[in-house]
């Protein structure tokens, strides 16, 4: 019995040592399992999202934002259209100016000694009234081509207005 019984305890310690050796083995497989977690883990970079979800993120933003932008357009609308009137005003006390210059400079002339002869008194008067004329006509060009710049301004405003409101549609 002796003999049985220590074949028994020998089976027993071969058993504990190969047990040991599973353990080992084991332990060494399964160590790095928290890192090998980590990098199989699947993240997420970019989140998917259904049409209707992201439309309706749009229209509200469109929503939220659409009457800031309005009231903006309107007080530089507003804005430039007092700078406007402020031009225009400037421009006529400024073509007045010019006016009062000019008709000042006119009653101002040096005096000549007059010429008793008739022919010298007509050729002052048409010189003068060909001097008229033309500061009249050079008058005129001035309000004309300020006037065509004021058209093409308005014109260009008028284009951008409507591509704005092209833009929000």
């Amino acid at each position: 019995m002796a003999a049985s019984l220590a074949a028994s305890v020998d089976s027993l310690q071969s058993s504990l040592n190969l047990l040991d050796s599973s353990i080992d083995t084991l332990d060494a497989g399964i160590s790095d399992f928290p890192r090998l977690s980590k990098v199989l883990q699947t993240t997420r970079h970019f989140e998917l999202l259904p049409e209707p979800t992201l439309r309706e993120a749009q229209q509200s933003l469109l929503d939220e934002i659409t009457p800031s932008i309005a009231h903006l357009l309107s007080l530089a609308s507003n804005h430039v259209e007092k700078l406007s009137r402020r031009e225009q005003g400037l421009r006529a006390k400024c073509e007045l100016q010019e006016g009062r210059l000019y008709s000042g400079e006119s009653r101002q002339a040096p005096s000549r000694p007059q010429r008793s002869s008739a022919f010298g008194d007509r050729s002052k008067a048409a010189s003068a009234a060909k001097a008229a004329e033309y500061r009249r006509l050079v008058q005129k060009k001035e309000r004309l081509q300020y006037a065509v710049e004021r058209l093409e301004l308005q014109g260009k405003q008028r284009e951008r207005q409507l591509r704005k409101s092209m833009a929000f549609q």
